[in-house]
Order: C-alpha cells, then sequence, then structure tokens
C-alpha cells in the first residue's frame, strides 16, 4: 500500500509564533549595508507570510521596483513599497515601555488562552488586547 501524499509539504523551518497582522513591531537585527539600517525601526505589520518566514512592516526596508504601464494613456513609473522582513529578526514593541518584548500565551483561570508578555521591572503577565 502507498503512502499518501500531503497537500502541502512539511516545512521543518516553519517559525511558530504569537505575532499577528497589525501588531507593532520593531526590527532588532539585519538590513546594516551601506545603503539603510533598518535596526531600531517600528512600524506595523501589514501582510505576514508564515510559511516563508517573513513580515512586511510599514514604512521599513522600502524598495524601488521599475512598473511597466499597463495600458497607452499611463506612462511607466519607479514605485516604492515594502520589502519582507525575517521573523526572527522583529520583536512586539510595547508604546508604554518603548521597548520589544518577548510574547507568550497564557492560559487563564476560565480556561481562556490569552496573548500577553511579562512586564520586565514588575514580572507580572500583561495581557494584551
Amino acid at each position: 500500500m502507498a503512502l499518501k501524499k500531503s497537500k502541502r509539504p512539511i516545512n521543518k523551518h516553519e517559525f511558530i509564533t504569537a505575532l499577528r497582522k497589525g501588531d507593532k513591531v520593531m526590527v532588532i537585527a539585519g538590513g546594516n549595508s551601506k545603503r539603510e539600517d533598518i535596526r531600531g525601526k517600528v512600524g506595523k505589520i501589514m501582510k505576514f507570510l508564515p510559511k516563508k518566514n517573513r513580515v512586511f512592516v510599514e514604512g521599513v526596508k522600502l524598495i524601488k521596483r521599475h512598473q511597466k504601464s499597463k495600458n497607452a494613456q499611463e506612462s511607466s513609473r519607479i514605485v516604492t513599497k515594502e520589502a519582507g522582513i525575517h521573523i526572527s529578526n522583529v520583536m512586539y514593541y510595547v508604546e508604554e515601555l518603548k521597548r520589544p518584548v518577548r510574547l507568550r500565551f497564557e492560559t487563564l483561570e476560565d480556561g481562556q488562552k490569552v496573548r500577553g508578555y511579562t512586564h520586565p521591572e514588575t514580572k507580572k503577565f500583561e495581557q494584551i488586547a
């Protein structure tokens, strides 16, 4: 008997993360080329590609691409857009603390699973809305 093939190939390098689209993140590594240093920049996650381990952060790692005209009326142009950043190079940013924190999940007494972080000074679990 033949083994059943999976529809989706297993990606052994796929990250498990608590980050989501719309979260405010800070870039903690990467992009230290002569052209642009993106380390320390803060922005919201616009697009999230978990299978490719990539996030697209608003206003961070801007690249330029040439775009052809689609019809005779419009002209071709250069478009500036965001490029992907590896998930491991960003961390959730807390505005009150002015620093990035590590996210984790915790189960409440009623059995509800919530997302949050441990406050660095008080060591108390802070829930994210």
